[in-house]
């Protein structure tokens, strides 16, 4: 017996899943379940935007949240680690958390969305056959070229009807969407404590929403793992306050001297923190 379709809008609350679904239902296309991953980690624009949106449509937007929270998964799960482990051979074998994600440990993305997500379908496939609509941009060449994305049971809309990353937002705009200025600040709005987002998005956090930056720094100091391969979060303040301080003096923020002297500050610092 041939399955019925089931319709997933996979939904992000971001630029691009957000055009999609809105155009969807312009479309009259069949939606049978908008599902948002709550990592925990948006931004408090990002949670007030996809409220808006569940009102606005009038769509139940369905929450699927992992069982365990961030915080816990970084610094107090219990880990089975190889004997060859980094971590375990350092810190001895009961050393618990994740500690940050990184490019080649990407354990978040997995533990918040990837496992939270097939738990909630698992139930639907029985009787369902999948179809999921994946907001990716008509110029994400890259993303579209991902293995996951090559699933034949993915639809991607936005690349159908051609509209870009920029089409996307400007479609969202027209709406009256706005995040609250999010992207007035950032190209990209995902998890705010990423250690995977360019420093330039670092220097904004820091300046535009201090209290998530202060957890940041509480997170640091208690993690295993540095922020950045080369900096933790209190020397990227410490980097950031003396790119302020040569912009007042009118001294660049680039180059072999600045850099010079930003190790020097950054060798004092960590000097200190050992001898305290």
């Amino acid at each position: 017996m041939e399955k019925t379709i089931f319709n997933v809008v996979s939904y992000s609350g971001g630029k691009d899943s957000t055009a999609m679904l809105l155009k969807m239902i312009e479309q009259g296309m069949q939606i049978d379940c908008v599902l948002f991953c709550d990592t925990g980690l948006e931004f408090p624009q990002m949670y007030e935007h996809i409220d808006r949106v569940e009102r606005d449509t009038g769509l139940d937007i369905t929450r699927v949240r992992p069982d365990m929270p961030f915080e816990y998964l970084m610094f107090d799960k219990p880990i089975k680690r190889r004997d060859s482990s980094p971590v375990k051979i350092k810190y001895g074998a009961g050393m618990t958390g994740h500690g940050w994600p990184g490019p080649k440990m990407r354990w978040c993305t997995r533990a918040l969305k990837d496992t939270p997500r097939e738990r909630f379908l698992k139930a639907f496939r029985p009787y369902y056959e999948m179809r999921y609509y994946v907001g990716i941009a008509a110029d994400e060449t890259k993303r579209l070229e991902r293995k996951t994305n090559q699933n034949p049971a993915h639809v991607h809309p936005l690349v159908e009807w051609g509209m870009t990353e920029a089409d996307c937002l400007e479609y969202c705009y027209s709406k009256g969407y706005d995040w609250g200025g999010l992207y007035e600040l950032f190209d990209r709005v995902s998890c705010w404590c990423c250690p995977l987002q360019p420093l330039e998005d670092l220097r904004k956090l820091r300046v535009h929403f201090p209290e998530l930056w202060e957890q940041l720094k509480g997170w640091d100091d208690r993690n295993f793992r540095t922020y950045k391969p080369d900096y933790t979060v209190r020397e990227l303040e410490m980097r950031f306050q003396f790119e302020e301080e040569c912009i007042r003096m009118g001294k660049p923020i680039r180059g072999k001297e600045f850099m010079a002297e930003l190790r020097e500050r950054l060798d004092a610092g960590r000097d200190g923190r050992r001898e305290a």
